[in-house]
């Protein structure tokens, strides 16, 4: 089974072809960094703009990287949420060109299972090692931070959640704080990895709110503590902000594994490219953590396609589009999906 999936969420262009939800046989990002960067995060119509501008050229590169002609495909896989109305919009409508032009069934798919699956491709294990359900879900990203309980393919429900802003988008708000480029998570890591010392910071909501989390107190807590210091040294403050960050996840994380009983820890979204994170998880978890490689942790068109996999395996229909997917830019990890929809004629 091949699937081309189709990623549009935010200010990636992404499109990946994958084989029965694990082999990847290609995965073109086109990333629009250097052009928001100017303005300290994501403005929504210029990423419109630039998927318009983009996603035609990716979808032909993924195509020939992947060796696969159009009707060698099986389905159309796309995000239609969460995300940005208009960045959806212009994946979704592409997707259904597609599927509509080639007759083939268009899977609408939540962009944070997409991170979820991220981990079965390409550097996963055998499926005979793989620990089992259930497995605690650390969905870390610029616009989420949530806790789910996964208890087989498909199958989640929300544990925590952030209260303000995500771990993602209080690293952008620090690293514009200290001087530093967007985006904010590599730019602190960076920053982190050079200090000699570390400035201490309360990591926040440690042992209250239950699962969820809180970033907006800390936020402020760097602001008065650059406002107060005559000239703030960057690496030290750079790696006090990522520590605490880092401590609240990953203790939040191994307290829904005890809770729930979790055989394994999965990580996905942008921060789970974190080192920090990466190595204090693997270190302190009772239990297995399993990585995506940095390079499926941002948003990216292979993770679509193999949570589509996954999700529908040998139900796939075989024919027929959904012309009546929508874009849904608040759907939630445990909603029903969109899924496949039959066009009426």
């Amino acid at each position: 089974m091949r699937i081309l999936g189709i990623e549009s969420s935010c200010d990636e262009t992404a499109i990946g072809i994958v084989e029965d939800g694990r082999k990847l046989l290609s995965n073109v990002v086109s990333s629009q960094v250097e052009i928001h960067a100017r303005y300290g995060g994501i403005v929504p119509e210029v990423a419109s703009r630039q998927h318009v501008l983009a996603i035609l050229p990716i979808y032909h590169q993924a195509l020939e990287l992947a060796r696969t002609r159009p009707q060698d495909l099986d389905a159309i896989a796309v995000t239609n949420g969460p995300g940005l109305a208009g960045s959806l919009l212009v994946g979704l409508n592409f997707a259904k060109g597609l599927a509509l032009s080639l007759g083939m069934p268009l899977l609408g798919m939540n962009h944070m299972e997409g991170h979820i699956y991220a981990f079965w491709l390409e550097d996963a294990p055998d499926p005979s090692k793989e620990p089992g359900f259930p497995l605690i879900i650390l969905l870390a990203s610029g616009g989420h931070t949530e806790l789910v309980l996964m208890s087989n393919h498909g199958q989640y429900r929300l544990l925590g959640k952030t209260r303000d802003d995500s771990a993602g988008e209080a690293f952008d708000k620090a690293a514009r704080l200290l001087g530093l480029g967007f985006p904010g998570g590599p730019e602190i890591q960076r920053a982190a990895a050079g200090a000699k010392s570390s400035e201490p910071f309360t990591p926040p909501m440690l042992h209250e709110g239950g699962l969820d989390f809180s970033f907006s107190g800390l936020k402020t807590a760097l602001v008065r503590r650059v406002q107060d210091t005559p000239v703030p040294v960057v690496g030290p403050f750079a790696a006090g902000f990522q520590r605490s960050v880092v401590e609240v996840l990953v203790t939040k994380t191994l307290q829904a594994v005890g809770i729930h009983g979790a055989r394994g820890v999965i990580l996905g979204g942008g921060v789970a490219a974190n080192s920090l994170l990466r190595e204090q998880m693997q270190a302190r978890a009772p239990v297995p953590v399993l990585l995506p490689r940095p390079g499926l942790c941002t948003d990216n068109g292979a993770m679509v396609a193999a949570a589509a996999a996954f999700r529908y395996g040998s139900a796939l229909p075989r024919t027929g589009y959904g012309l009546d997917l929508d874009a849904i830019p608040s759907l939630k990890i445990d909603d029903v999906p969109g899924g496949y929809q039959t066009l009426r004629t």
